[in-house]
């Protein structure tokens, strides 16, 4: 069934969310949309139908507002087709619907600290999407699904329950920030190594005891010189070693070299 998108001919008496005027880096002006506390139990429906908005925001700004959070998101999020930033954060979701996919000029989304444990293929069809976060959920595999977003240059991964990492992540060839830590990793693909742009990468706090003899090509990573660039504490590293590890890419190869 479709979902109707016309906008309705009645609104309701007392308007349930909060509207902003925004300037993009670009100059170009966008409507922020912010729903929050009561409503987030049963979102508006009317919010989805504004053509204007460019940015949606639907989570819980304050401790106290967490008793009310979206357990569901409306399928009629498919009516918001010039949405550039989704925030969804923080609520009680279990899964995303596919109406996401028609959302074309979607460069953000945000759906950290829910209970998410897959996406849908139509995730796929926003090749607009940037930064995508998801740390904070119930993953036990890899979205393979992230790695048709070809124009992903952020993404967050982190404190979940992922144990592989699929070969296909050599797609992502524009990432620049992966943030992993806090998984239950053993293993890198060699085509991990393919991610050449990377300055930022977290492995913090896996199960890691090798890295891929190829990691010397990320040599973007500024690992050594910016700590908050990266972190590999908490693996059981003996090849080559943390100590090593922590001086980067340069060094990781030297190791590699020497050792052959």
């Amino acid at each position: 069934m479709d979902v109707t998108c016309s906008t309705p001919t009645v609104l309701t008496p007392k308007q349930s969310w909060k509207t902003f005027i925004e300037s993009s880096s670009s100059g170009r002006v966008q409507r922020k949309i912010k729903v929050e506390g009561k409503e987030l139990s049963c979102p508006p429906l009317d919010v989805f139908t504004l053509d204007d908005m460019h940015i949606l925001k639907m989570s819980p700004e304050r401790e106290s507002c967490l008793s009310y959070r979206m357990t569901f998101v409306p399928r009629q999020i498919g009516c918001s087709r010039n949405l550039t930033a989704l925030y969804l954060d923080t609520n009680n979701l279990e899964e995303v619907p596919p109406e996401i996919g028609t959302l074309k000029y979607l460069q953000r989304l945000t759906l950290s600290n829910n209970s998410l444990r897959f996406l849908p293929p139509q995730l796929a069809k926003l090749q607009n999407l940037k930064s995508i976060h998801l740390a904070n959920n119930y993953f036990t595999t890899f979205p393979t699904v992230l790695c048709q977003l070809l124009n992903l240059t952020f993404l967050d991964l982190s404190d979940n329950a992922i144990e592989t990492i699929p070969q296909s992540i050599q797609q992502l060839r524009r990432l620049k920030t992966f943030l992993l830590m806090l998984n239950f990793l053993t293993h890198l693909p060699e085509e991990f190594c393919y991610l050449t742009k990377l300055s930022c990468l977290w492995l913090g706090s896996n199960k890691l005891r090798e890295v891929p003899t190829t990691f010397g090509n990320l040599e973007m990573l500024d690992w050594g010189y910016n700590y908050c660039s990266y972190n590999i504490e908490g693996n059981p590293l003996h090849r080559p070693p943390v100590k090593v590890c922590n001086k980067g890419p340069k060094a990781i190869k030297e190791y590699f070299d020497s050792s052959q």
